[in-house]
């Protein structure tokens, strides 16, 4: 008994050790070479109208602020339809559409399996408290989903078909990780048609938040996806600089530029991007 108790002691310090370090540890962009196959001359469509109809319902839109998703109002008919959509997208034979309808329907299939692995678990305060095991917090690497026979997981679809396919760092603006410190989820979803303009908005939208990029005095203090991600936005401080004054507004773009490649500091919250919880951080919905 003493030797099974001291066994459970080492196991038990070193996931208080290792998990923490697990968490924050960011996978590679490697290559799954069964999803490279595409069809370049194709003007098939995908319809995400299901998806967009509940974007359009459950999410809030805050103009100063995170989006925020009402989780807890959405009804049993409407989960329902949410899942019809996500078995929709998993019979597609996504290797007959074009890149532009391929990286929509990547993004689309993730965040709306990222919602549904939500409202499976919720209440609850941080999609790292969902799945797992003990050396690594949230969902990411279990096997949620199957495309044309493959288990995938949300990893496989961020890190081994959209990262390493789409090399350009916008798919980190697309994929939502349900948390109040990811860029926003759209109110509505991403199509081959508005894919690259949807990305480039939400990547403005983010470098322009105080979520993204903000300034404490002369600190420039930046998101922990820069941080992370390192290796997408340029490889180096100065590379993560450039690549936020593409979208950044002229005064920030002045500030970002003295900077001279220096980030003082990282940043992210990992709590649920509930609506409650984005107005709790004093962060209200716009107008319209």
């Amino acid at each position: 008994m003493r030797c099974l108790i001291a066994a459970l002691s080492i196991v038990a310090a070193l996931a208080s050790v290792c998990a923490p370090l697990a968490a924050q540890a960011a996978p590679d962009a490697k290559l799954w070479p069964r999803w490279k196959a595409h069809d370049a001359d194709s003007t098939a469509t995908i319809n995400h109208g299901a998806f967009n109809a509940f974007l359009h319902k459950y999410v809030v839109v805050h103009d100063e602020g995170p989006n925020g998703v009402r989780y807890g109002d959405v009804s049993d008919a409407d989960r329902k339809k949410l899942e019809h959509y996500i078995a929709t997208l998993e019979k597609i034979k996504i290797d007959h559409y074009n890149r532009d309808v391929q990286r929509a329907y990547w993004i689309d299939l993730y965040n709306a399996e990222t919602i549904d692995l939500v409202l499976t678990n919720y209440p609850v305060d941080s999609i790292r408290d969902i799945g797992g095991g003990l050396f690594h917090h949230g969902p990411w690497g279990d096997h949620v989903l199957k495309v044309e026979g493959k288990k995938l997981s949300l990893n496989d679809i961020e890190h081994r078909i959209l990262r390493p396919i789409w090399p350009d760092g916008m798919t980190h603006y697309g994929v939502n990780c349900a948390s109040i410190s990811c860029p926003s989820l759209r109110a509505s979803a991403y199509t081959g048609a508005n894919v690259d303009r949807a990305l480039a908005k939400n990547a403005a939208d983010y470098v322009n938040s105080p979520e993204g990029v903000h300034f404490d005095g002369s600190k420039l203090i930046v998101s922990k996806i820069y941080d992370w991600y390192q290796s997408d936005f340029g490889g180096d401080a100065l590379g993560v600089i450039q690549h936020l004054r593409r979208f950044a507004k002229p005064a920030l773009s002045a500030r970002l530029d003295a900077k001279s490649g220096q980030i003082d500091g990282y940043v992210y919250d990992w709590a649920l991007n509930s609506e409650h919880n984005i107005q709790q951080r004093g962060f209200q919905p716009n107008d319209d």
